[in-house]
């Protein structure tokens, strides 16, 4: 049995390495995209909860939930009521985000009261037509005037895009197709886009192409997030790649919870505390508490009945 780890070894040591951003944004997604994947239903209080610790962990945006139809995603049927518990602890629902399929989805959410709003796309085809039951550009147009209609209601909107790297169904994608999305996302409004490696395949110097080719088409960098999937053990070089092409904002999921449910290969997200675990040590400021996170991971983890998948809960909590 490997012994528990000296009161010493909490953190890894700095070492900055030139090129690098001084700062970057991690972008939690634990309470939406992690817990829409999993079997176990977990309670509205228990939510908001997680949701209460990783926001008082530093994390600066900590995505709340999504109002899609309860048939398709049963387990935020509470989407109402996760947006009203966070109203009643007085928290400032701008940073708590929620996804919108439609304008079905956004008039719920801004009936709820949602402060910040995310749409979805996907870059390919057939996962457009399986995942939303719509053509890929009629995908897109829906997400517009949900950002276009959102803007107007004063609720900053970000954008997804599913597919980025590979699709189970089309295989390898195009970058120039997927800045074609990114690109159109931006100019109906989102403040920022969120490129998905959705079944983890992405390898580091695709990253670069992929990036490379968004940017080409109009995107700011500045204006960019990677969401990682770790599917094949790639996620953290792919956070490395991202950082070296200028990237500063990074989805991560606490305890690695989550993946997609309307892809099969897809496992699951990278986790927060491997993210912040690999950040500290290259002297990238974050404003997160590694171990105020870890905690948080863990009380979720707990209540699915699981251990956390995360590499750094696993060497530092190991018991």
């Amino acid at each position: 049995m490997t012994p528990p780890l000296p009161p010493e070894v909490g953190l890894p040591s700095r070492h900055r390495v030139p090129g690098l951003p001084e700062r970057v944004t991690v972008y939690e997604v634990g309470a939406r995209d992690g817990l829409q994947a999993e079997a176990v239903p977990v309670p509205t209080a228990a939510k908001v909860r997680m949701i209460r610790e990783l926001l008082a962990a530093g994390l600066p945006m900590v995505e709340a939930t999504s109002f899609v139809s309860p048939r398709w995603i049963p387990q935020l049927a509470d989407a109402p009521e996760v947006v009203a518990g966070l109203a009643e602890a007085g928290l400032d629902l701008a940073r708590h985000p929620v996804l919108v399929p439609n304008d079905r989805g956004l008039d719920r959410a801004l009936e709820a009261g949602a402060g910040a709003l995310a749409v979805f796309v996907s870059a390919t085809e057939t996962f457009a037509r399986r995942n939303l039951n719509m053509e890929r550009w009629e995908a897109v147009e829906a997400a517009q005037k949900v950002t276009e209609r959102g803007a107007l209601e004063g609720r900053p909107v970000r954008g997804y895009v599913s597919m980025v790297f590979g699709d189970p169904w089309e295989g390898p994608v195009a970058p120039g197709q997927v800045a074609e999305v990114a690109r159109a996302l931006l100019d109906a409004g989102c403040y920022e886009v969120s490129l998905g490696d959705t079944i983890g395949v992405g390898t580091p110097g695709h990253v670069g192409a992929v990036v490379d080719a968004v940017v080409a088409a109009g995107v700011p960098r500045e204006r960019l997030a990677l969401h990682l999937h770790d599917t094949y053990g790639q996620a953290l070089a792919n956070v490395y790649a991202g950082l070296l092409a200028g990237v500063e904002t990074f989805d991560a999921s606490v305890g690695g919870i989550g993946g997609c449910p309307y892809a099969g290969s897809a496992t699951g997200n990278l986790a927060t505390e491997d993210l912040l675990w690999m950040l500290t040590g290259l002297g990238v400021e974050t404003g997160v508490d590694l171990d105020a996170a870890m905690r948080a991971g863990l009380a979720v983890t707990t209540l699915l009945g699981r251990p956390s998948p995360s590499r750094v809960v696993q060497a530092l909590r190991p018991n």
